[in-house]
């Protein structure tokens, strides 16, 4: 059983949502670096926090980035999404010169798995290995 640290509380409910999100850059191109991770995970973190979200971990490659927030249960992971992604090409966008294609960053599609709180590395093992063949 966790504790009751793990929990949030609101006016009329106690919850404990995890959402492990993975957004890919269009045509899965290598175009984000280290000082890039380090910037989105900031704007992902105040974009989180404006829905009353909060980001646990967020990393990721030249390709995509995981993220695992915590919602409340009123929120809609789709709008969240469409604000994260929305929010962080914008930003990306405006402080780095970057390479897009006809300025597009994000695929338009997403990655969204419920997770119960499970650590992020324990998340990307699981989806690694699915990915593989038997």
């Amino acid at each position: 059983m966790a504790n009751t640290e793990d929990y949030r509380t609101g006016r009329h409910c106690v919850f404990g949502m995890h959402v492990h999100l993975v957004f890919v850059t269009k045509y899965r191109r290598n175009v984000l670096t280290g000082k890039h991770h380090d910037f989105l995970r900031d704007v992902f973190a105040k974009v989180c926090a404006d829905f009353g979200a909060t980001l646990s971990e967020c990393n990721g490659e030249d390709d995509h980035v995981h993220l695992l927030v915590e919602y409340p249960p009123q929120m809609a992971v789709s709008k969240l999404v469409n604000s994260l992604k929305g929010v962080a090409s914008r930003r990306l966008k405006q402080h780095f010169r970057m390479r897009t294609y006809r300025g597009h960053l994000w695929s338009p599609s997403y990655f969204a798995a419920s997770c119960g709180g499970a650590p992020l590395s324990i998340i990307q093992q699981y989806v690694e290995n699915q990915r593989r063949p038997s």
